[in-house]
């Protein structure tokens, strides 16, 4: 295998791996993502055929198709760009997936508008464990970012992510027969041990406002997680965690 060196921090790959990391919008033009980490590299390595130049600080190996273009980089070229504290000595860049099709399932998640990618990552990585569908809606984070596939442990390079609108997600689900819950705090709201999740399609709200009112609206069941009355809110991926061990459950 063939390998390039760089040894100046200006030279246009890493220029531009830098936009890819900071810009959502340069991602999108570019048709790229940049992740980072050795870990993650084996996961693109084994799943995500659109991995296109892997980048390694001197001394880091790793197992590469003979397709993929390999830079090798200094240990401080690759602090300068990398976006760790401490780098693991290899950035990638990866093809962007087609855009999906939205499909309807019973036991899925809808997300609206989940925008912490530390969020976002732990619930995608835990829909991968327990083989949940989830579709993200309007406002939610990139989930290209360097942070949310970094949050999600590769599970980004496994199963597909689906990004679409609550108009469409609601026009499929009820077309296909499928009901739509919303987890909300309101006294409307029944127990989600009491509600058959695996038949149902339920929308976990964004870490600050919640579900929106349009989706709420247009909701036909609320659901709650039980805990103690002096509790406000659970943590988004905690609550979607929750939700989605309970799909799990009452599927059996």
């Amino acid at each position: 295998m063939t390998q390039e060196r760089i040894t100046s921090r200006k030279n246009p790959l890493l220029q531009q791996v830098k936009k890819l990391l900071n810009s959502r919008k340069e991602r999108e033009a570019a048709g790229l993502f940049v992740a980072d980490g050795t870990k993650l590299l084996q996961e693109a390595v084994r799943f995500w055929p659109g991995l296109e130049t892997v980048i390694l600080s001197d001394g880091v190996e790793a197992a590469l198709p003979e397709r993929v273009r390999v830079v090798r980089v200094p240990g401080d070229v690759m602090a300068s760009v990398s976006p760790m504290e401490t780098p693991q000595g290899a950035l990638f860049l990866c093809r962007l997936p087609e855009k999906r099709e939205f499909l309807p399932h019973s036991g899925m998640l809808l997300l609206d508008g989940i925008q912490d990618p530390g969020n976002l990552g732990t619930i995608l990585r835990t829909a991968d464990a327990l083989d949940v569908a989830v579709a993200l809606l309007e406002g939610c984070a990139d989930p290209y970012s360097h942070k949310v596939v970094r949050a999600s442990m590769g599970a980004v390079f496994r199963v597909p992510v689906v990004q679409t609108t609550w108009q469409t997600a609601k026009n499929a689900c009820d077309s296909a027969g499928i009901p739509i819950a919303v987890t909300a705090l309101s006294r409307h709201a029944v127990d989600i041990r009491t509600a058959a999740l695996s038949n149902m399609a339920v929308v976990i709200g964004s870490e600050g406002r919640g579900v929106r009112r349009e989706i709420l609206d247009g909701a036909g069941a609320e659901l709650m997680i039980p805990m103690n009355p002096h509790c406000e809110s659970l943590n988004a991926a905690i609550a979607a965690s929750i939700c989605m061990w309970e799909m799990k459950r009452s599927s059996r």
